[in-house]
């Protein structure tokens, strides 16, 4: 089949499935073909990202990894809870990138408390150098649809990404089979006291852990000394320690473990 076209021809649509199929057709004026050949291909739609994360390297290399890719574009970068929230009030994303231990104000898990609440339809993948036994379960409870490890693989860390993008919820094949198994076993009980911990007394746990008295963790979290104090004698309770001083000295311990 040929198409007939002279310094009229309109038909740009039809003269470029020809050239898709790899045939010319005949009598088109040279105009016309130079038009259809430097006609660009479309653009691959780019995935917008907000990053956040309190380490100024690790922002730095991620945005390297994601803005490297033909469908991945950070868009916005965060260095705490504050910002992150005063990004997606003004931007539009596509997928948010949150580390669990954020400072300056909330941690990332209750960042993805707060999105879920404002933002219900952005997704959220977790990224930390803690221990997924620890956070991965708590992450996904608290809204986010994915878990990867900071120490992955590169190409683990872009299957997460996108994986996430697609709807999907990521986590590591080892915590996968884990949280099957505490299913079959009817729920799972914690491994390790720190396990016991609600998600709350977990970050007033790392904050002591990092040296924080009372004062600065209740500024921190926008929360009454009195409440601070309460959580930590349940976490007193649920660690099986004698006092506050004991308290330090665990939280100091494990933090120091976790980096």
């Amino acid at each position: 089949m040929h198409l007939l076209c002279d310094g009229r021809c309109e038909y740009l649509h039809d003269l470029s499935a020809f050239l898709r199929a790899g045939t010319v057709p005949i009598f088109v004026e040279p105009k016309i073909l130079k038009k259809i050949i430097a006609r660009k291909k479309p653009e691959i739609e780019k995935h917008r990202i907000l990053l956040v994360d309190d380490h100024p390297l690790f922002r730095k290399g991620m945005m390297q990894l994601l803005d490297t890719q033909p469908d991945l574009e950070v868009r916005a970068e965060a260095e705490n809870s504050g910002a992150a929230l005063d990004a997606v009030r003004t931007k539009k994303f596509d997928l948010a990138i949150i580390d669990v231990g954020l400072r300056g104000g909330a941690n990332g898990i209750e960042l993805t408390k707060t999105l879920k609440v404002e933002r219900p339809e952005l997704p959220v993948l977790i990224v930390s150098m803690h221990d997924e036994a620890l956070y991965a379960e708590r992450s996904l409870r608290a809204g986010a649809r994915g878990y990867v490890m900071k120490r992955e693989a590169l190409d683990s860390i872009l299957a997460a990404v996108r994986g996430v993008l697609k709807g999907e919820i990521y986590i590591s094949p080892t915590m996968t089979k884990r949280m099957l198994f505490d299913h079959i076993q009817g729920g799972g009980e914690a491994r390790n006291a720190v396990e016991r911990l609600t998600d709350r007394e977990l970050e007033v746990f790392q904050l002591i852990g990092e040296g924080r008295d009372m004062h600065q963790i209740a500024g921190q979290l926008h929360l009454s000394k009195k409440t601070v104090e309460a959580h930590r004698a349940n976490i007193k309770e649920k660690l099986g320690v004698p006092s506050a001083r004991e308290v330090v000295r665990y939280a100091t311990q494990w933090v120091a473990q976790e980096r």
